[in-house]
């Protein structure tokens, strides 16, 4: 009898591991810098090199920062909801370039439209290490203080900026003057 107890055991601690597996969410992964400070930063400008971008610029009113390549398949796909956000919330959004080539870069954003108030270029990786990037996209969303409110991984979707942004962005304002957060994304 012993003989199968154990066996047993061990399938039933694997089964309910892995039937909480099931549950999660695997484009969930969570930063440590949700509710802390953005990561300081200084990048030239992808348009203009002798522009600085930093961490001050996205301070002071509620910002995105999109993390992007032209070598990024699902950045591609992503890219046109960002435009159209550009254009309807109100909510500027900055730009990182890694690892990319600046004229590859400066090709897309001159083909599929440039959404980004202005873009940093991150040519070696490093800025997007410190931000905790495992990839592109990813799009974090920054609080008028400079706080990290939100991160999602994986290509930002009207479903996902209507469920997961748009919230965060309206507790952010409270009563406050805001942007017009009106933009629904994809339409």
């Amino acid at each position: 009898m012993w003989r199968y107890a154990i066996p047993l055991g061990i399938f039933a601690i694997i089964a309910v591991f892995f039937f909480r597996g099931l549950s999660l969410n695997p484009s969930y992964v969570p930063s440590p810098l949700i509710g802390k400070p953005a990561p300081e930063f200084s990048l030239p400008g992808l348009k203009d090199p002798s522009r600085t971008v930093s961490t001050a610029d996205l301070r002071g009113q509620v910002s995105l920062l999109n993390v992007w390549g032209t070598w990024c398949v699902e950045c591609r796909y992503e890219h046109p909801l960002l435009v159209d956000l550009a254009r309807t919330s109100g909510i500027p959004i900055y730009g990182l370039n890694v690892k990319d080539d600046r004229a590859s870069a400066l090709q897309w954003l001159a083909t599929l439209g440039d959404p980004y108030v202005e873009s940093a270029f991150d040519a070696d990786g490093g800025v997007a290490v410190d931000w905790g990037v495992y990839g592109a996209p990813e799009t974090f969303l920054i609080g008028r203080d400079g706080t990290v409110l939100h991160k999602h991984i994986s290509v930002l979707t009207p479903e996902i900026w209507r469920r997961d942004f748009l919230p965060r962005i309206e507790e952010e304002c409270g009563s406050l003057p805001c942007p017009l957060v009106r933009g629904e994304g994809g339409g």
